[in-house]
């Protein structure tokens, strides 16, 4: 099974220049923890409620701080095509619950999370219990000291 065959389609996606106010309603909107961002149809970096909170809020930054500053930069992703397995173990290895997807011509297509991949299981869930054992573990990449 690829990755194409269980990724939610069509993700919302932020602009650099966008406030953190504007991502964090996007993400209450759609009921997510996470947004895609992207500038002159590329993928720059990712934002989450978790930078919303450690990046921002923790330092004090206002409502009105561009997403640029707080979004991570170094994006994990993965191709639609691949094998969802294997995709699976790079999210453990990642320590990631979610990871955008693209197609060949590096554009945004979809997003693959543990939840899409666990309503793909057909092996009683041994792919989700593999990638979700090692996402729970502690890590120094995740890390916030």
């Amino acid at each position: 099974m690829n990755v194409s065959d269980c990724m939610t389609t069509d993700p919302r996606v932020c602009a650099p220049d966008d406030t953190i106010q504007d991502a964090a309603r996007t993400m209450k909107k759609i009921d997510a923890g996470f947004l895609p961002v992207g500038e002159n149809d590329r993928l720059i970096g990712m934002i989450t409620d978790r930078d919303l909170a450690v990046r921002a809020i923790a330092d004090g930054m206002g409502p009105d701080t561009p997403v640029r500053e707080v979004m991570t930069r170094e994006v994990c992703y993965c191709y639609a095509d691949e094998d969802l397995d294997e995709v699976a173990a790079q999210m453990s290895d990642l320590q990631v619950r979610r990871l955008p997807v693209l197609n060949r011509d590096k554009r945004l297509v979809g997003v693959i999370s543990l939840g899409d991949i666990s309503h793909a299981d057909d092996d009683g869930g041994i792919r989700t219990a593999a990638a979700l054992s090692q996402v729970t573990e502690p890590s120094s990449r995740h890390n916030q000291h």
